[in-house]
């Protein structure tokens, strides 16, 4: 369902949490309404995540259940730390992006013990030639749920050849609405890419 002013107000809200998205004019038409808009920042790291977490929860008069939520996210990293011990791995979507350093799956998969095979920071098309050719030892799938958009039916995460290295090399396939937020379930990403360490 796509988000608009006119579907938020009809639940006749005090504040709104939100990331980005939605129609354009949604945060104005929000605020011009008496509506309190709290925005999530876009973070790369997990000390980002509990100042978001902080955030919000302040803006809720929220702020132990915030700090219980920073204190179970941070037992699950603690568990999950350096659980593949420096392997390799790329992370892939459907559409062919991979996330180097200093990106929030960057600092997912670096919580979860592995090296980050992206051959450069930030977001990026990853190289299909390269892949089949030379394939990662591992590879971390996201989004792989999520298949319904065409781009995503027909982009090279999905391609045949692609399809041969990943088969046997998945070390996990993270679920899209655990990728989509910096928030505190990020950390259930790093646990689930761990909990493979031990398969």
């Amino acid at each position: 369902m796509r988000v608009t002013s006119e579907s938020l107000l009809s639940l006749q809200p005090q504040i709104a949490v939100r990331y980005w998205g939605g129609d354009s004019r949604l945060e104005r038409g929000l605020r011009s309404r008496g509506v309190q808009v709290v925005q999530i920042a876009e973070v790369n790291d997990f000390n980002g995540i509990r100042s978001n977490i902080r955030y919000v929860a302040e803006a809720l008069n929220a702020n132990p259940r915030g700090e219980a939520l920073i204190r179970e996210m941070d037992r699950q990293l603690a568990h999950s730390a350096g659980a593949w011990r420096g392997q390799s791995a790329l992370y892939l979507t459907p559409s062919g992006f991979t996330a180097g350093d200093g990106t929030l799956v960057g600092a997912i998969l670096r919580a979860a013990g592995l090296t980050n095979a992206a051959p450069r920071p930030g977001f990026a098309a990853a190289p299909l030639e390269a892949m089949v050719l030379k394939p990662p030892r591992g590879f971390v799938l996201g989004f792989f749920d999520q298949l319904s958009a065409a781009f995503e039916r027909w982009g090279i995460g999905r391609h045949l050849s692609l399809q041969r290295q990943v088969t046997g090399r998945t070390l996990a396939s993270v679920p899209g609405s655990i990728l989509s937020c910096p928030a505190w379930f990020a950390a259930d990403g790093v646990a689930l890419i761990a909990r493979g360490a031990g398969d």
